[in-house]
């Protein structure tokens, strides 16, 4: 090849080389813009909610033109499914690795389990919008949002039940109560933390301690914990609501329609015509009785807490000192079961919009809480002072991790299965959570008899 070819040969050579490399670089960039998009959409989808965000907004966050965000993504439902799907996947590989770790390895249950609470909490609160995107959005995504996630969030909790599984067979697990329950009431726990925990106030590692310890052994001191003297929420006098008058009655019904609506698309998605399509009225007949949006939800959130405060106060009154502490927590604890699920849609209302609501909202409804907060501090502290329940054990965050777990079963559990093979009814589900709360998730026995066993040698 002569001079001049080998000229001609290395320009081509350096022209195709700059092409490839402006290939290589307008796909790098458009991988970087795509993967802003998505997480700015995370981020979103976790604080605002997925219904109430628009694609002009995700645009907006990611700091891309509105129009631009559409050579990326064909829509914003198929932002949120590689959202949900980045969510559990991460979540998914990390949590197997530890299992296949302590396996290869021979750690103990217990150091493993621990490990695991640690690492969902972590994704949870603090390495990962795409995973506290997903738990918050979900259960409120139609079947046909939810279908393609299935297969993963399943396979995740395969991982969670077959590690349970095998600490059941080598007698570690409580006998009594099976694995997918379990294994639902430690996820519970952790899921309603993203409600919650403040990460700049407490690290996730000392909440993650915290937990494991409940988790595994309970808050009750003995063996096991007497509830035999329990009050069945029948049994308890309520506050009743009275309505009379036309007025009232129509007022009522927007409340009530207003509290399915909120429970099931949250705030900002809920909207006065869904309002009055629920109460079977025209939009317009709402503004007779309420003048906004906002009005109707003070209303609804004011009463959810207030129905629970009053329930669960009368409940701790049927018990007088000297308090059979295990009889009084396991009333409380049915009874905020019993408003959750039956006695008051406005109940269910309030917690699973009110992480999502506008500080204002919030802030008008922060004193209810803290009150409610504190009538359970008390019956959980008389408990302690009277060696019922563990010394060991602080009390404000054993309160917020047990309610987080009564909390989140609004998402998962269906009280209108009881009957049907394989469910509970609620009385059967209240009685297994006490349980699990009171005494642990672990055998007592086996393991007192090995405590015992060891020491006579």
């Amino acid at each position: 090849m002569d001079s001049l070819a080998a000229d001609k040969y290395r320009h081509r050579m350096v022209e195709q080389y700059d092409v490839v490399n402006k290939i290589v670089d307008d796909l790098s960039k458009s991988e970087r813009t795509r993967e802003g998009i998505l997480a700015a959409a995370a981020r979103l989808f976790r604080h605002e909610g997925y219904y109430a965000t628009t694609m002009r907004d995700i645009a907006q966050e990611s700091g891309i033109e509105a129009g631009s965000i559409y050579y990326h993504f064909e829509s914003k439902d198929q932002i949120l499914s590689e959202v949900l799907d980045i969510g559990v996947r991460e979540l998914y590989e990390s949590v197997s690795e530890i299992v296949r770790s302590a396996q290869d390895q021979s750690i103990g249950f217990r150091e493993t389990f621990s490990q695991l609470i640690e690492t969902h909490l972590t994704y949870l609160l603090t390495t990962s919008d795409y995973t506290s995107a997903n738990i918050r959005n979900y259960p409120m995504l139609s079947d046909e949002a939810r279908a393609p996630h299935r297969e993963l969030r399943a396979s995740y909790a395969q991982v969670w039940s077959d590690f349970l599984e095998e600490a059941k067979r080598d007698g570690l697990l409580r006998k009594d109560i099976s694995v997918s329950a379990i294994r639902q009431f430690v996820l519970s726990a952790m899921n309603w933390t993203v409600e919650w925990y403040d990460v700049n106030r407490y690290p996730v590692n000392l909440l993650a301690e915290r937990m494991s310890t409940l988790i595994l052994d309970g808050m009750c001191s003995q063996r096991s914990a007497d509830t035999a003297g329990r009050k069945m929420p029948s049994d308890i006098m309520f506050r009743a609501v009275e309505t009379s008058g036309k007025a009232a009655k129509t007022r009522a019904e927007i409340l009530k329609a207003a509290a399915r609506v909120l429970r099931d698309n949250g705030y900002k998605a809920t909207t006065l015509r869904q309002i009055a399509d629920d109460a079977d009225m025209k939009a317009g007949s709402v503004y007779y009785h309420f003048k906004s949006k906002e009005a109707i939800v003070d209303e609804v959130l004011n009463a959810g807490l207030s129905d629970l405060l009053s329930g669960v106060s009368a409940a701790a009154d049927e018990f007088q000192p000297p308090y059979d502490h295990h009889a009084r927590i396991a009333t409380a604890i049915w009874t905020h079961l019993h408003f959750l699920f039956k006695a008051s849609e406005f109940t269910s209302a309030n917690i699973r919009s009110y992480g999502m609501l506008p500080n204002q909202l919030r802030e008008r409804h922060r004193g209810i809480r803290h009150q409610y907060g504190r009538l359970w501090d008390k019956i959980l502290r008389d408990a302690q002072e009277d060696d019922a329940i563990r010394s060991d054990i602080k009390i404000v965050p054993l309160r917020q991790v047990m309610l987080g777990a009564l909390n989140w079963t609004v998402e998962w559990f269906d009280s209108d299965k009881a009957g049907v093979d394989g469910y509970l009814s609620l009385s059967e589900f209240s009685g297994m959570l006490i349980k699990l709360l009171l005494e642990g998730i672990c055998d007592r026995e086996n393991i007192a008899f090995s405590e015992e066993e060891k020491g006579a040698r």
